[in-house]
């Protein structure tokens, strides 16, 4: 089982996502219960485009108890997916999870803002886009207005006079 995961995953490394995702089913029917088999599973059919699809896989690895690097790679693909499918609430709920979880991880904040953006909560969106911006940015004229971004990005619909 492990060589085929291993195989299957090398598979998708090189861009072979179609031959990765027959083995990963073939592999979740022999091993319903195993839950990284269910993540990667779901990673395929989002590299497919076959969101809908993924949900499940998703659903079932994180219930089923995923090490901490999977799971956090299961909850930002997972919160992504219901956000494509337009299911905003679920999407927010399973990414606010993460960012509880992994409150270091800007891939899931940025997630998160664009899911903020279509409840139409678009300050918060913002703010949290521009906060992420500052704090992983290297472009020096970002960095040289990094106060200045700070402090506006919570105040984008004032104006002073």
């Amino acid at each position: 089982m492990e060589k085929e995961l291993n195989n299957a995953i090398d598979l998708r490394k090189n861009g072979n996502y179609r031959e990765s995702n027959e083995i990963l089913l073939k592999l979740v029917q022999e091993f319903p219960d195993h839950a990284s088999i269910n993540y990667q599973c779901a990673w395929s059919f989002d590299l497919l485009g076959e969101e809908a699809k993924a949900v499940p896989f998703y659903e079932k690895g994180i219930r089923l108890g995923l090490p901490s690097k999977e799971l956090e790679g299961a909850l930002l693909g997972l919160g992504s997916t219901y956000r494509t499918l337009g299911k905003y609430k679920k999407s927010k709920k399973t990414l606010l999870k993460g960012i509880e979880l992994f409150p270091n991880n800007k891939a899931i904040q940025t997630f998160y803002s664009m899911t903020l953006y279509n409840l139409n909560e678009h300050g918060e969106a913002m703010e949290l886009l521009l906060n992420c911006l500052i704090e992983t940015t290297s472009d020096a004229e970002i960095i040289s207005y990094k106060k200045a971004i700070e402090f506006y990005s919570d105040k984008l619909d004032e104006v002073w006079k």
